[in-house]
């Protein structure tokens, strides 16, 4: 019986680092519960390796560009190796912040206003949205390219650099409140829990270092009736998108709003990360969540 799994990490993407993390996690959880094991870097001719490796099912442990955004997921399709996470389809439209916008604001779920700079657009941006605002990468993610901007002189700066890094990118207003995030495991909301950055906002180092002390409070603390919207929210775009597996949505709550600013189908595993400690207080260890994910790998998702 091929009980083999493979682990592909690393990549070609700004959070390369961090799929490593994410990757090794759980590659060595896979292999406490018995399953053989062999951890690949997504980068040059893995195809060929996975081919001759011919392995039950890939863990995609990948971050960002390439290994969230259907282009893995393309690749292992054509090959008909299963898979974790989500499709081709459904992480194409989620990495894409502006499609998967439409598609939520057409279904009655707030989210920011905003719209897209491209190269060559002269725009006032005073007729469009107030200060602060938020300049962002339409296609990362770990807030790689995020910035918060005050003033006209800052963001002509930070759209300088976006524009020339990707030639694209997001403008949007800035919602104060609080930051919530909530993961859904397929059909199920898992739960919802706080983050309390001591920096500006949550960005990279406040997601993957420890020397941010950014508060992790769970559960979420809100009121019943709230912490059921957020979850069924969570869930709702969730399944607008045609996710499959793990997802985790993230919200800021203002004014008595939640407002949702996108849909992640490749979530963190590292020690810092929400989906694992959102599951270890419903009473699912580590361990039993990645064995839930292989276990869900399939192909045509």
């Amino acid at each position: 019986m091929n009980n083999l799994i493979v682990v592909l990490m690393g990549g070609l993407s700004g959070e390369r680092k961090i799929s490593f993390l994410t990757g090794k996690a759980c590659s060595n959880a896979l292999t406490k519960k018995g399953y053989k094991v062999i951890n690949l870097d997504a980068k040059g001719n893995f195809s060929e390796k996975l081919k001759q490796l011919k392995p039950k099912a890939v863990f995609n442990a990948l971050h960002g560009k390439y290994g969230e955004d259907g282009f893995v997921q393309s690749i292992l399709e054509s090959i008909k190796i299963p898979y974790t996470h989500s499709g081709v389809f459904a992480s194409g439209l989620a990495m894409d912040k502006e499609l998967s916008r439409i598609i939520f604001r057409k279904n009655n779920l707030k989210v920011p206003n905003s719209f897209l700079l491209k190269e060559g657009d002269k725009i006032n941006l005073k007729k469009k949205i107030k200060f602060p605002v938020v300049v962002k990468p339409i296609n990362e993610g770990s807030s790689l390219g995020v910035y918060i901007c005050k003033n006209q002189k800052q963001f002509k700066k930070k759209s300088k650099k976006l524009m020339n890094e990707y030639r694209r990118f997001l403008v949007e207003e800035y919602i104060p409140g609080r930051e919530i995030q909530a993961a859904v495991m397929g059909k199920k909301p898992l739960g919802a829990i706080e983050l309390v950055p001591r920096r500006k906002f949550y960005d990279y180092k406040a997601k993957y270092s420890i020397s941010a002390q950014t508060k992790h409070i769970m559960p979420a603390p809100l009121s019943s009736k709230k912490y059921k919207e957020v979850l069924s929210i969570a869930q709702k775009a969730h399944n607008l998108l045609g996710c499959k597996g793990i997802t985790r949505s993230d919200f800021k709550f203002f004014k008595n709003k939640f407002y949702i600013l996108e849909t992640n189908t490749q979530p963190g595993m590292t020690k810092l990360s929400l989906v694992p400690e959102i599951a270890q207080h419903i009473g699912i260890k580590f361990e039993d969540l990645v064995v839930k994910m292989i276990k869900d790998a399939s192909c045509n998702r």
